[in-house]
């Protein structure tokens, strides 16, 4: 992950394409530090704009990481403290940030995208939450930021399906804010729209942030807790095993609710 920074903005990149900039353990551990520093710097910051390297945006959890942790109880519970404190962090970090999705971005990835408060993205990006074609609960902020920005109905037939939309249908469906016909053309935007909230009176942007913050945090309070609660029980069962084995050896999964 490397942070870079110009004039009032800072930028925070995900610098892994070769493991499509994947959400492990090292990438939310950086990413929390990064926005916990952020949070508490006395330097003016005005805005953030957050974007990765590669052809993916991010690919979301590892596979082998979620089949690992079936049968260890300890990486379970590290997962849901890990979970919840990175969006706790993003919903109610007070600097507002712009999101480049110059491609995919899948489960967690996605999510962190659209916990954000801009998100530019090339209209052919691929979006999805496909925790449940894994076997676990849609639990580390889908629960949270599809329905808040999608709608219940559409909330529901994607994260129960884990069938995936394109940047284009996000942008219909509200999940994106801002469209661009080429990859190359994201981090230029959001540039420009970072660079725009950084223009404005400070006080005024952050303290309309800080509201609108309390809006999510009541939402998330809500139901992010019991999500991710439920997202590690589905990690100890044979489903998940079924289902992250299948996905690896690319056939159909065979489960029976075990």
């Amino acid at each position: 992950m490397r942070i870079t920074r110009e004039a009032t903005v800072v930028t925070i990149t995900f610098t892994r394409p070769d493991l499509m900039n994947r959400f492990d353990v090292p990438q939310e551990t950086e990413f929390i530090e990064a926005l916990k520093f952020l949070r508490h710097t006395d330097d003016d910051v005005r805005a953030v704009i957050l974007a990765a390297e590669g052809k993916a945006f991010s690919a979301g959890g590892d596979v082998n990481t979620v089949l690992a942790m079936a049968s260890d109880f300890g990486a379970r519970k590290r997962a849901v403290a890990a979970g919840l404190e990175l969006m706790t962090e993003l919903l109610s970090f007070p600097i507002p940030i712009v999101t480049a999705i110059q491609g995919a971005a899948m489960g967690l990835g996605a999510n962190v995208a659209f916990a954000t408060d801009v998100v530019v993205a090339w209209r052919g990006a691929r979006l999805a939450d496909p925790h449940v074609r894994i076997g676990v609960v849609a639990g580390d902020g889908g629960a949270v930021v599809w329905p808040l920005s999608a709608g219940i109905l559409r909330a529901k037939r994607h994260l129960l399906t884990g069938d995936p939309i394109t940047a284009e249908e996000g942008y219909a469906f509200g999940l994106v804010t801002d469209l661009v016909d080429a990859p190359e053309d994201v981090l230029p935007c959001a540039r420009a729209l970072a660079d725009k909230i950084a223009s404005l009176p400070p006080l005024a942007v952050q303290g309309t942030k800080q509201a609108l913050n309390r809006l999510l945090g009541q939402r998330a309070g809500e139901v992010l807790e019991l999500s991710l609660q439920l997202e590690a029980m589905t990690m100890a069962t044979d489903d998940v095993v079924e289902a992250t084995t299948a996905f690896l050896e690319k056939r159909p999964g065979v489960f029976r609710g075990q």
